[in-house]
C-alpha cells in the first residue's frame, strides 16, 4: 500500500538553527513520537527503533534512515525503512525544505511511503489517519523544540 502526505509549519526560529535542530539526533528522538533508539551510525545515517500503534497493530519497528540531498539551511530529502516483524515493513522517503518567513521558518515537507503486512490490511483511511496523527505530533513536538 502506498500513501503520500505534505504539509507546512510555520516555526518561530531562525532558518540556521531550525537546520541544526533538525540535524541533531537528541532533538529528533525527542520528537518521534514512541521513538525508542536513535543512533548515528555512518556520516548521514541513522539506526533507529520505535513503537508505533496503528488501531489494533501494534510493533516495534527497527530499520535505518539516510538524509541526502544535503542543503544546508535549505532542506535535505530523509529516506528509510523499517521492519516490524508479523506487523509489516514500512519504507519511505520525505524531502524537508526550510524557508524564511514572517521572521521565522517555514518548514514544507512532501512523503511518500510503503507499507505491507498486517499493517497494511487495516485499509487506507486508518493508515492515512495514522500517519498524519503522528506527523502533526512530530512537528508539535518539534515546533516546541526549536522554540527553546
Amino acid at each position: 500500500m502506498a500513501m503520500t502526505m505534505n504539509g507546512e509549519v510555520q516555526l518561530a526560529a531562525l532558518r540556521e538553527a531550525v537546520w541544526t535542530k533538525l540535524n541533531d539526533p537528541e532533538v529528533l528522538k525527542a520528537c518521534i513520537p514512541g521513538c525508542e533508539e536513535l543512533e548515528k551510525t555512518e556520516d548521514n545515517g541513522f539506526r533507529a527503533v520505535a513503537k508505533m500503534k496503528v488501531g489494533p497493530v501494534s510493533a516495534r519497528f527497527k530499520g535505518r534512515v539516510m538524509l541526502s540531498d544535503l542543503d544546508p539551511p535549505n532542506g535535505y530529502r530523509i529516506s528509510g525503512e523499517g521492519e516490524g516483524g508479523v506487523a509489516g515493513f514500512a519504507k519511505g522517503g520525505a524531502t524537508v525544505a526550510l524557508a524564511e518567513k514572517d521572521g521565522g521558518t517555514l518548514l514544507t515537507y512532501n512523503v511518500e511511503a510503503q507499507i505491507g503486512g498486517k499493517l497494511a490490511q487495516l485499509g487506507q483511511r486508518l493508515i492515512n489517519g495514522a500517519a498524519k496523527k503522528l506527523a502533526d505530533e512530530f512537528f508539535a513536538n518539534f515546533a516546541k523544540a526549536v522554540q527553546n
